[in-house]
């Protein structure tokens, strides 16, 4: 049932491609605008791999869009305001992402209090500090170098004639990591007598997932490029891709959201894994707020509006289970594009800002109530 689900979100975000591409008369897959797509979201995205960690382990957190304010402010603060280095104010900005995040870690995993109360009390007070830092007005704008975070590309670095060759080498390259990284998860699965999908689907999945990883990159390569932002997005997916899967740590997370009683006889530091999770949360706040504020190139005192809820939405419809336990990044990657292309296949087409929340509120329902059908049914087949 798990893998159908996952395919299923493959081939879900393969057919919404495929619809607002026939709506918008293929301008939603245009090289300008499947580069601004990458541009406009990728801070959700980045939110979205911290989110999936913390539901896996049966919590939430309800205050990174606060922290995404709060950790501009500094950045601001510090760059715009001080004229320090924009290295010191990117670094200050993710410092304190990670103390926000130890801030909730502490009262999780040490007092005990429920992480939907600790975040949703922190997202009134760090909103509350953003005010504070900026003084309730807005700073712009930051140097050239801030801006490039999330703004500026890596292009012409081994030619290519009206394309950028570098992008498709990087692309090839990604590809073929994959596809030799679920191979090998096949054969361990095989070795260990778990249930797999079978070969002919298990190809068909890599086959769709290169072609459409390798179009998005001819798409970029003949437009300005491979995006900063976007190796960014992609080395903090392949770490906690390795960690979720291959590392102590991240069995540790499985276990405590599929079975916290069994995981505390087991021998698990439940207290210390709970902890971490929420400092990392922190620490990806952090960085999404320093690639927030060089996009918008500036800090606000209402930056991070609702950041929280397409993060947990990108969880969810990427396979996240309520209850714990279940979740991949790659999944909350895919849910979160899911969104990022709804959201800017609904702008091209001039749909009200009222309906597109409507649609995707809908689309987060049947989510998860997709997962609690799947549950009954695996439970009645038992």
């Amino acid at each position: 049932m798990r893998n159908l689900r996952q395919s299923g979100i493959y081939i879900a975000f393969v057919a919404i491609v495929a619809l607002f591409a026939v709506l918008t008369d293929g301008v939603l897959l245009s090289p300008g605008n499947l580069t601004n797509i990458v541009l406009q979201y990728s801070y959700i995205l980045v939110l979205a791999i911290g989110m999936v960690i913390l539901i896996i382990a049966g919590h939430i957190d309800l205050s990174v869009g606060s922290i995404v304010a709060l950790t501009g402010a500094v950045s601001a603060v510090l760059v715009i305001q001080n004229g320090q280095p924009w290295a010191v104010g990117a670094l200050a900005a993710v410092a304190v992402g990670v103390a926000v995040g130890a801030w909730h870690g502490f009262w999780v995993a040490y007092v005990g209090m429920p992480a939907f109360i600790v975040t949703l009390a922190g997202m009134l007070l760090f909103r509350g500090l953003t005010l504070q830092v900026l003084d309730n007005v807005s700073l712009s704008p930051f140097p050239p170098e801030y801006q490039k975070v999330a703004s500026g590309f890596l292009n012409g670095l081994i030619g290519g004639q009206g394309y950028d060759a570098f992008t498709l080498l990087i692309a090839a390259l990604a590809v073929g990591g994959y596809a030799v990284g679920v191979f090998r998860t096949r054969l361990a699965r095989i070795r260990y007598e778990q249930p797999v999908e079978s070969f002919p689907l298990f190809v068909a999945r890599v086959l769709l997932v290169a072609a459409v990883v390798m179009y998005f990159a001819w798409q970029l390569a003949h437009a300005r490029g491979l995006p900063i932002v976007l190796i960014i997005l992609a080395v903090l997916v392949i770490a906690y891709g390795l960690v979720t899967k291959d590392t102590v740590f991240g069995r540790q997370v499985y276990a405590i959201g599929g079975n916290l009683s069994a995981a505390m006889l087991s021998g698990v530091k439940v207290r210390k894994v709970n902890f971490w999770i929420f400092v990392n949360m922190g620490f990806l706040a952090g960085v999404a707020g320093v690639i927030y504020s060089s996009r918008s190139n500036g800090a606000q005192p209402g930056a991070g509006n609702m950041f929280e809820l397409d993060a947990i939405a990108a969880a969810f419809i990427g396979g996240a289970a309520v209850a714990g336990g279940v979740g991949t990044v790659v999944g909350a990657m895919v849910g979160g594009l899911i969104m990022a292309v709804m959201s800017n296949g609904m702008q091209l087409l001039g749909v009200e800002q009222s309906t597109q929340s409507v649609i995707k509120g809908l689309v987060l329902l049947l989510a998860v109530a997709f997962d609690i059908y799947n549950k009954r049914r695996a439970g009645a087949t038992r």
